[in-house]
């Protein structure tokens, strides 16, 4: 009989180990990913702010865009070439930082 105590507080105790180790493990887990997230919550924070700033150059860009599409319009024929090849470009600046803004979001 003493022979199945002996087994059943061996298990017993090795139960409450790996019960101890599996609590450690989590624990670890849980600030592993409090960091991680904490992290990300940092960099979303400062992407925000990237992007909010290049809307906002982008915005200052679109009302030339605008302006350089009124004129265009406009304009006499022998200069209405430098305002759409300027306008375009502006165009092209204004399309390449949408997608930058996109690929962050």
């Amino acid at each position: 009989m003493n022979d199945i105590k002996d087994k059943f507080e061996d298990i017993s105790e090795d139960i409450k180990e790996n019960l101890e180790d599996l609590g450690e493990d989590l624990e670890e887990l849980v600030e592993k990913l409090k960091q991680e997230r904490d992290e990300l919550s940092v960099k979303l924070h400062l992407a925000k702010m990237e992007a909010s700033d290049e809307w906002q150059e982008i915005e200052h860009k679109w009302s030339k865009f605008e302006a350089k599409v009124k004129q265009a319009g406009h304009a006499a024929a022998d200069s209405s070439g430098d305002v759409r090849a300027a306008a375009g470009l502006l165009g092209q600046e204004i399309k390449a930082a949408f997608k930058r803004i996109a690929k962050e979001l």
